[in-house]
């Protein structure tokens, strides 16, 4: 079974690593990092490249299909309508999900998969600052952290990526084996603090977070 992570300029680390870490030691699952050109990709803070050993042309026929987001969604300078980095990645989704097991999305990956057509009018989660992004492309925002409609597994910002591969392993192998990853990973969530999502946040510290994400987005490249 392959399963194909897909890395693009400025993606965020943290989405697809947590996936991978989950996926990787699952015997007969094969992972690998696709990107349009095999090698290094940048992420979005210039100081996590991850290298990309196959490229988007040499991988026709994943079994999972998995693209994270990125703090650079819907940047005013991607020159194309949909608001994501590379076109390339939209076109070779399109091309890989019909024959695709699951294809799956952290945080503002659901935006590839929109771009793609695969949400449109469905339910799809995606980081609560870019909902209007994703509503753009034409899914129904939910804040659930992880959305599974059929055969698109959808989850929320960053960290959620982590609950959503291990959905992905419950729902290919079975609970137990699920539940064997978490505990081996220790994946046992106790934030010293309670401000995960804006219901909890509250409005005031929501807004900063916004007001400093849009703000980064607007700043020179």
């Amino acid at each position: 079974m392959q399963v194909a992570i897909a890395l693009y300029p400025r993606f965020t680390a943290l989405d697809v690593i947590g996936p991978f870490q989950v996926l990787v030691n699952i015997p007969g699952v094969e992972v690998v990092f696709v990107a349009s050109e095999a090698g290094p990709v940048m992420d979005e803070t210039g100081h996590c490249p991850l290298v990309a050993s196959l490229s988007l042309a040499q991988v026709t026929a994943p079994d999972v299909v998995l693209i994270g987001g990125s703090g650079f969604d819907d940047d005013p300078t991607y020159d194309n309508p949909y608001g994501v980095a590379d076109l390339r990645v939209v076109e070779w989704l399109r091309a890989v999900h019909p024959t695709a097991t699951w294809s799956t999305s952290v945080c503002t990956g659901s935006t590839y998969l929109a771009a793609a057509g695969l949400l449109d009018g469905v339910d799809a989660t995606i980081h609560w600052a870019r909902r209007e992004h994703l509503e753009r492309l034409g899914a129904r925002y939910t804040e659930e952290r992880v959305v599974e409609r059929g055969k698109v597994i959808t989850a929320a910002g960053v960290s959620s990526g982590i609950d959503m591969a291990l959905t992905l392993v419950g729902r290919m192998f079975g609970p137990e084996l699920g539940q064997a990853i978490q505990l081996g990973i220790e994946y046992d969530p106790q934030p010293p603090f309670d401000t995960g999502s804006p219901a909890k946040a509250g409005p005031e510290l929501t807004a900063l977070v916004k007001s400093f994400m849009d703000a980064v987005i607007a700043a020179p490249a």
